[in-house]
């Protein structure tokens, strides 16, 4: 059975942010926990946004799997203009509350941070330019439980 995700907040700040992004006011109840909260099939909308103007709407379906000590998310993305793409994260809790992870496109290592009812992930991508070199661009993933248990 598929569990909706009726906003899932994937808002990327395409450029050196100076804070993170904050945490929505009402983000009350229990403590998101990516192993537990995200396992299983849901289906997310989402957007991107950046400081250029760049903005694009999407629909994920995510399969999130645990084995004890990988957190495997599988990310099928549909955008709105037709465009398909497909992206794997595999994170490891190094940390109560801190996550190390990877993705085929993330250079380095992903950070990831459990803080109360929000999940923040941080991580660096290299986008094709024009002239064919790329642009590398810091993201910013906040994904927060709400008192129903969505996650936006």
């Amino acid at each position: 059975m598929k569990k909706q995700l009726p906003a899932l907040a994937a808002f990327a700040l395409v450029a050196a942010c100076a804070s993170r992004p904050p945490v929505p006011d009402d983000a009350a109840g229990d403590a998101f926990v990516i192993e537990r909260d995200l396992a299983g099939a849901h289906v997310a909308r989402g957007e991107f946004k950046s400081i250029t103007g760049v903005h694009r709407t999407f629909t994920a379906k995510l399969t999130g799997t645990w084995d004890g000590e990988t957190f495997t998310l599988v990310e099928d993305f549909v955008y709105d203009d037709g465009e398909k793409d497909q992206k794997t994260w595999k994170l490891e809790r190094i940390a109560p509350g801190e996550y190390a992870g990877t993705r085929e496109d993330v250079v380095g290592t992903a950070r990831g941070y459990q803080d109360g009812r929000a999940f923040r992930l941080e991580y660096d991508v290299v986008l094709p330019s024009e002239n064919g070199n790329g642009r590398k661009v810091r993201f910013r993933d906040v994904l927060v439980k709400d008192r129903g248990g969505r996650v936006l």
